[in-house]
């Protein structure tokens, strides 16, 4: 059996981790208890590890996309806080964030997951407006990100 754990959170994903752990070996006394046997047995194997992480909706990155998608003529939202692959480098205090590529899509990994193509390439063009409003233009604007030494 494999389990992904995710949160926003750091101390919720651990608490989550606990408990699940707690669950899976107090199940594994109780069905040898059941039958009188030690033969079913537990092995803990961590396969990957996924951080806790958000950006704060007044983030300069943040901010960037918003501003790019307005650009390109759509109408900026903020989804809900979720676990995405930004977890990483937000955990480490990297800004970064999860841009859609474009197109419109539905019930994500599930078996009614489906995708619309339709206007797909204002997802690259919000991207790249983001890098270039995040690492300056010469003679446009200067980075809104922070050069670190």
């Amino acid at each position: 059996m494999q389990m992904d754990m995710r949160s926003n959170r750091e101390k919720e994903l651990l608490e989550v981790e606990a408990r699940f752990l707690e669950i899976v070996k107090k199940a594994t006394e109780e069905e040898n208890a059941r039958w009188g046997s030690d033969k079913i047995t537990v092995q803990i194997k961590l396969v990957g590890d996924r951080p806790a992480g958000t950006q704060p909706p007044g983030a300069k990155i943040v901010q960037a996309a918003w501003a790019s998608t307005e650009a390109v003529g759509q109408k900026p939202k903020l989804g809900e806080p979720s676990s995405t692959d930004s977890n990483l480098p937000i955990s480490l205090g990297i800004p970064a964030i999860t841009v859609g590529g474009g197109g419109d899509s539905g019930n994500n990994h599930a078996p009614g997951e489906w995708f619309d193509p339709a206007n797909a390439y204002l997802g690259p063009q919000r991207i790249f407006l983001t890098i270039l409003g995040l690492v300056g233009m010469e003679g446009v604007n200067e980075p809104f990100l922070t050069i670190r030494k």
